[in-house]
């Protein structure tokens, strides 16, 4: 049986700036579709690209009542999230697509 892991993660188009929470199955082609434009909506109207956080869980129904969860938390509790981990909110792309 193969194992599978699931990733819930936050984009941002800049510091501070507007975010987008996801949840995906494969965070390297997830990441890549938003940063080409190839997901049509508000990450390619806003230029949301720069994955700022990301969060692993190897079932699917925990990944899913998370994303729930951020995506109803308030604005600064997500930026405090970020923050603790990637305080310059540096694009994490290149960690995960080697």
């Amino acid at each position: 049986m193969r194992d599978h892991v699931y990733w819930v993660y936050i984009l941002a188009n800049r510091r501070n700036g507007t975010l987008h929470v996801g949840m995906t199955n494969d965070l390297v082609r997830r990441v890549f579709e938003h940063k080409q434009d190839l997901v049509a909506g508000f990450t390619e109207q806003y230029h949301v690209h720069r994955l700022v956080h990301f969060e692993t869980f190897d079932d699917v129904g925990v990944a899913i009542q998370r994303e729930k969860n951020l995506k109803h938390w308030v604005r600064r509790w997500k930026i405090e999230l970020i923050e603790k981990e990637n305080p310059q909110w540096l694009d994490r792309y290149d960690e995960i697509a080697m």
